[in-house]
């Protein structure tokens, strides 16, 4: 059961509702538009408000489903976010689309929810804090990822390594973000 639940989050994961929506709606793909990147953030910039909020729950949702399914069927904490870690390589890389996906902070703002409630709120309330003071999404997402893993050490260890893997695989996703952030050339809403 769990390496069907691997597979099949994975395979929601790679749903990309960026390219999908775009599609539908006859806008400009956002691969090919702002900062290329097929997430909330870029659809913000290239298609507005409505597409996406829609896009973020979308994304929420490829991580949320997939850990709470796994739940539901009595996996332990570590499968579960494992189960979730695989939705978000799937955003990451996903195989409809040529492999060529987001960065992975929606869908990992989801398995987060499903996973442990407490950290998803204390990664919304720094990525908000982060996002009000600088304007910068790349910078917030950064900062929120990586500040769940204390809390998750002490209250939810079992969880702990696949959520490293996740930060890992976040900060990797936005290292032109890095770059970007240390020449001060950063994008700003």
């Amino acid at each position: 059961m769990f390496w069907l639940l691997v597979l099949l989050a994975y395979l929601l994961g790679s749903l990309s509702f960026a390219i999908l929506l775009s599609r539908l709606s006859g806008g400009p793909d956002p691969r090919a538009s702002g900062s290329g990147n097929p997430g909330a953030t870029n659809m913000l910039r290239v298609a507005g408000k409505k597409l996406a909020i829609i896009t973020l729950l979308g994304d929420l949702c490829k991580g949320l489903l997939p850990v709470l399914i796994a739940s539901l069927l009595g996996l332990n904490i570590q499968q579960q976010a494992w189960i979730g870690l695989a939705a978000v390589i799937g955003h990451l890389y996903p195989l409809y689309f040529r492999f060529k996906g987001g960065k992975g902070v929606a869908t990992a703002a989801g398995m987060l929810l499903g996973l442990y409630p407490p950290a998803a709120v204390l990664a919304l309330a720094a990525w908000a804090l982060t996002f009000i003071l600088t304007r910068t999404s790349s910078l917030a997402s950064l900062i929120a990822t990586p500040l769940t893993l204390p809390l998750l050490a002490w209250q939810q260890p079992a969880a702990l390594l696949p959520m490293c893997v996740l930060t890992g695989l976040i900060v990797w996703r936005h290292r032109g973000n890095l770059r970007d952030l240390f020449a001060g050339r950063e994008r700003h809403f």
